[in-house]
């Protein structure tokens, strides 16, 4: 019979509740200040957080679909808040030479700056990370990784751009490999997010 992390008798019997709660506690820390950027700029937080991918990364992940993926949305809710950013000029339309109906979304400059600006939201959340030690981070971003990676297995999680779920990527006996750029890896070297990833066919 499964228990729930949040009964406190359960939570305070096994670390692995406790970390739960823990990442649920932080996970709220980053609605609140996403929330309180998006008041800021009289948008809803997932047109913050398109306006920040799109400033982030290349024109071809920046299609309704892909950003569909990416945030575990429908196609339909995406496209709404993307006219909603048309319509405040924030972004502009690309249109695929190879295919009239598939478009890129690209920022403005008014949108760029609202990014630009937004993408620190998470600032109140570094500071206190860059207190830790290098050995705590390390152990820190190791477990996250196999936690996404786990929940992108499980299909929780769906688009992943990390090293774990990249071609390129290359474990034996515990040392990490890139072939791409032909180098051993250490632990804090394991990208979340990499330009290079290349899915495994």
């Amino acid at each position: 019979m499964k228990h729930s992390s949040f009964s406190l008798d359960v939570q305070n019997q096994k670390i692995e509740h406790k970390i739960v709660v823990a990442l649920e506690r932080i996970s709220a820390a980053f609605r609140v200040l996403l929330w309180n950027e998006s008041k800021e700029n009289s948008l809803s937080p997932i047109q913050i957080q398109i306006l920040i991918f799109i400033h982030f990364h290349s024109l071809e992940k920046c299609k309704v679909g892909y950003l569909a993926d990416e945030f575990n949305m429908t196609k339909a809710t995406i496209s709404d808040s993307v006219k909603v950013l048309l319509a405040k000029e924030l972004v502009f339309k690309i249109t695929d030479a190879s295919d009239a109906r598939s478009y890129s979304i690209v920022l403005t400059s008014e949108g760029e700056k609202i990014a630009k600006k937004a993408s620190l939201f998470t600032s109140s959340i570094e500071q206190p990370l860059e207190k830790l030690t290098e050995e705590q981070k390390s152990v820190m971003l190791n477990g996250l990784l196999r936690l996404i990676y786990d929940l992108n297995k499980s299909g929780v999680i769906t688009i992943q751009r990390m090293c774990f779920t990249c071609a390129y990527y290359k474990s034996d006996g515990g040392i990490h490999y890139c072939k791409l750029l032909n180098k051993k890896l250490t632990e804090t070297e394991i990208r979340v997010d990499c330009p290079e990833h290349e899915v495994i066919s």
